[in-house]
């Protein structure tokens, strides 16, 4: 299969069903053991210091790992998408372009929809025999959640990782589903997390994937993951086709639509507090003014930038938050 990269989650389904192996290159570039050289590649060839770090490790992930072909989100991710993919195609690559529509109307969403699958000359009815066989792999994905806030036998980071790999099912239908499986089984096993806090976490998958860990520390379990969850469609498995599953997804459309689901998930998994994670540089930093404003639960904001691992102060922060949350909860 060729590859191709993508830079958020996309309609993977077309791609798939056009006999391309989607490549996301967020994953590429936050998983690699020398993260930080797919940067300097970037800052190298004129990328500003003053710019998001997933952009410049997208770019660099995808001159390093020779992707050809790439599908570049114009509308609804991030803003720097549109001057990432026009440097891209200076580099000789192939850019196919798709949109999330600010309207957020479903006759749109399938419109665009219908657009990316006549790029690619695939069939409604191919479409979705992926769809189907892929919402196996997210029923699977959907049942580490539930262990993670029902069963409190999966940790926070097992959550993020399995449901964020959905993006791209790592490579191979076949092998991430024997993983996810397997990943299941061994989860059952285990005796019940059993922590005083029960905390969320929204905002873009983090530069610093070593939160999970340090949270449990402080007597703190993160059982719900926003954007990874979004990444896994759960809801998308009992939408009718694909064009419901990506008019429901949360992530790229308005703030107002994004709120009444984590308002959903607040209550229904007994949340004691949020932390809402940010990217330096990005714009959507601001949202956090919006958040605090229309969520009733105590939010801590940290921002991340190059690190891929949690600094001092934001650390210090985070015990600082958990503390508090811990002696209110005592004294209630």
């Amino acid at each position: 299969m060729k590859k191709i990269g993508i830079t958020t989650t996309v309609p993977v389904e077309v791609l798939i069903a056009a006999g391309y192996k989607p490549v996301d290159l967020n994953n590429v570039f936050i998983t690699s053991e020398n993260y930080l050289k797919y940067i300097d590649i970037a800052e190298k060839d004129g990328f500003p210091k003053s710019l998001c770090a997933w952009i410049k490790g997208i770019y660099g992930a995808c001159l390093e790992n020779d992707i050809k072909e790439i599908v570049g989100v114009m509308e609804g991710d991030c803003s720097n998408t549109k001057a990432l993919i026009e440097v891209l195609q200076l580099r000789g690559i192939k850019v196919y372009p798709f949109s999330f529509p600010h309207s957020h109307r479903l006759k749109d969403v399938e419109s665009e929809i219908r657009r990316f699958m006549s790029i690619f000359d695939v069939k409604e009815e191919t479409v979705e025999d992926v769809r189907r066989s892929l919402n196996n792999i997210r029923q699977l994905a959907k049942e580490i959640d539930e262990l993670t806030y029902i069963d409190n036998k999966a940790n926070g980071f097992e959550n993020h990782l399995y449901q964020v790999s959905l993006s791209d099912l790592n490579g191979s239908i076949d092998v991430f589903e024997a993983d996810l499986k397997k990943a299941i089984d061994d989860i059952k096993k285990r005796e019940a997390i059993n922590k005083k806090l029960r905390l969320g976490y929204i905002g873009v998958p983090p530069m610093t994937g070593d939160i999970y860990e340090f949270v449990e520390k402080y007597d703190a379990h993160i059982v719900y993951n926003e954007v990874q969850r979004e990444f896994a469609f759960p809801r998308g498995i009992e939408a009718a086709n694909i064009f419901e599953q990506y008019y429901d997804y949360t992530y790229p459309y308005n703030t107002a639509f994004r709120i009444l689901e984590l308002k959903k998930q607040i209550e229904h998994r007994k949340l004691d507090a949020i932390i809402h994670y940010t990217q330096a540089f990005c714009y959507r930093a601001v949202e956090d003014i919006v958040l605090k404003k229309q969520l009733d639960i105590p939010i801590l904001n940290i921002e991340g930038d190059k690190l891929n691992t949690l600094d001092a102060r934001t650390k210090l922060r985070l015990e600082a938050f958990l503390d508090m949350l811990r002696d209110l909860k005592e004294t209630k």
